[in-house]
């Protein structure tokens, strides 16, 4: 660390240590949540109050993007601010007895805020890692404390499991022949198989505590809540089951909107409300192979799976009393910007690596412009050879390639499913968003005769980004080994069945 920064470290320091209003950070992310599936943006039969109350007080953002199609390396940007192609986590997704895991070098949200003396918590769907004893859990990436499955629900056998009381069983053969999915407290097995009916309210009860116990020791925290709603297979407790109009999906929903109200209740209790930056988003697009169990992307193109806006532009919210003035905004955002956006408003110092977020905090204080003018898009499995997919430059999206996938399959669109192959486009497909956000009519020389000009800026700008891209080294291509997966009783047999407490 050089002078200037350690300078600046401790300048941040003594005015994290002095200031008597230090923010505190709630960072809610859903899982396989689509465009059009809040009441807030445009679904007509969709529970959510607590969730609209954030959009209705708070600034609600109508172009915001994730980083990839899919979990691990979504999460990996949002922690990180760096595109996952930079930490490592591609191709596709972490297993329970994956090798690799998000490189503890990488510098997390919750590392960036330790030195100020923030309380830290996570609760939820992890999916960065387990690793050989733990080594890539929360705990050991800047969270004080963890509470959560550590990797997708689904990744595990579920035919067995209730999903829905008193005694409906989950849809879906999920991952035949791993172990049942855990419940993780810190690094120790709580629970095995997890129990669904009853996990949303210990997670309500766990933030519940961080919160209070926090506020009363007036120390600034940062609680991060990934949760496993509204991935497949869905499930819901007594609270919520069977109190929508839109089946499980909808029960699902509302579950996870009833934690957001608890959170909020806490909040208010504690009177840190205030003084509380609240961001919502989602990791990635629905799963529409799911059909009417796999989300909704609305009127934009295909889904998880995919780099059509459906499968990564996603709603976000900001919410802040007396900060941040309720209201829209049509600037373009990311995932990526959440981490440098933080740590702005907390004093802290940035990591000392590229990172590729920007700060929002004009955006959202002041409601000025993104300082963001493009967005970078990789498939599930990026490679240097081919590069970013597409490129959205202003209000503009030029697509090198396409290419459909499973988790986009049973549409109309002939675009979206696993059968649409990898297609390279020479000149790029080039659509304008704000009159075409469904992307259904690329841009033609005769109706713009001033597209050569804008292919001209897009060639350079994606050549100037792809000269300073280096791509980690794959932790997800390291492999899996069996005896990595998180049992309860690690010496039992015959595994993975004995997993069990």
């Amino acid at each position: 660390m050089n002078m200037n920064l350690l300078l600046l470290c401790l300048n941040a320091l003594l005015f994290c240590c002095c200031s008597s209003s230090r923010t505190n950070f709630v960072l809610l992310f859903a899982d396989d949540l689509g465009f059009g599936d809040l009441g807030c943006y445009g679904h007509p039969s969709s529970v959510t109050p607590n969730l609209d109350r954030l959009a209705a007080g708070g600034l609600r953002f109508t172009d915001f993007y994730c980083t990839s199609p899919v979990c691990s390396p979504s999460r990996a940007s949002l922690l990180t601010g760096r595109y996952q192609t930079r930490s490592g986590i591609y191709p596709g997704v972490l297993y329970p007895s994956s090798i690799g895991g998000l490189p503890l070098n990488e510098t997390t949200i919750a590392e960036v805020l330790k030195p100020l003396g923030y309380a830290t918590a996570a609760i939820g769907k992890w999916h960065l890692g387990v690793g050989a004893d733990g080594e890539f859990l929360p705990t050991r990436q800047g969270f004080d404390q963890y509470l959560g499955i550590p990797y997708s629900h689904d990744m595990g056998p579920c035919w067995n499991l209730t999903c829905f009381p008193p005694d409906v069983k989950c849809v879906g053969l999920c991952d035949i022949g791993t172990v049942t999915v855990p419940l993780m407290h810190n690094e120790i097995i709580k629970q095995q198989p997890v129990n669904f009916l009853d996990l949303e309210r210990a997670y309500r009860d766990f933030a519940t505590d961080f919160i209070s116990t926090s506020a009363k020791k007036k120390q600034p925290f940062f609680l991060y809540y990934p949760s496993h709603h509204t991935h497949y297979p869905q499930y819901a407790g007594p609270g919520a089951a069977g109190r929508t109009s839109r089946g499980k999906f909808g029960d699902a929903l509302l579950e996870f909107d009833n934690t957001i109200g608890n959170i909020l209740t806490t909040l208010e209790k504690m009177g840190v409300l205030n003084n509380t930056l609240i961001f919502f988003t989602s990791d990635n697009g629905p799963e529409l192979m799911r059909m009417s169990r796999g989300g909704n992307a609305g009127l934009l193109k295909c889904g998880k799976g995919t780099t059509y806006e459906g499968g990564m532009r996603e709603p976000a919210i900001a919410f802040w009393p007396g900060t941040i003035r309720p209201g829209v905004t049509h600037e373009i955002a990311s995932t990526l910007d959440i981490l440098p956006t933080i740590a702005s408003l907390a004093g802290a110092c940035l990591p000392q690596v590229v990172l590729d977020g920007v700060d929002m905090t004009e955006m959202l204080v002041h409601q000025g412009k993104s300082k963001r003018g493009t967005m970078m898009f990789y498939p599930t499995d990026p490679s240097e050879k081919y590069g970013m997919f597409a490129l959205r430059l202003g209000k503009y999206k030029a697509h090198f390639y396409t290419r459909g996938a499973t988790h986009s399959g049973t549409t109309p669109d002939q675009d979206c499913p696993v059968f649409a192959l990898l297609k390279a486009h020479d000149p790029p497909l080039v659509f304008d968003l704000e009159a075409d956000p469904s992307e259904n009519y690329p841009l033609s020389p005769e109706e713009r005769p001033d597209l050569q000009a804008l292919l001209e800026r897009i060639k350079k700008v994606k050549e100037q980004f792809e000269a300073f891209m280096v791509f980690g080294e794959s932790q997800i291509s390291k492999g899996e080994d069996p005896n990595l997966e998180p049992c309860c009783n690690p010496q039992c047999s015959p595994r993975p069945s004995c997993c069990r407490c």
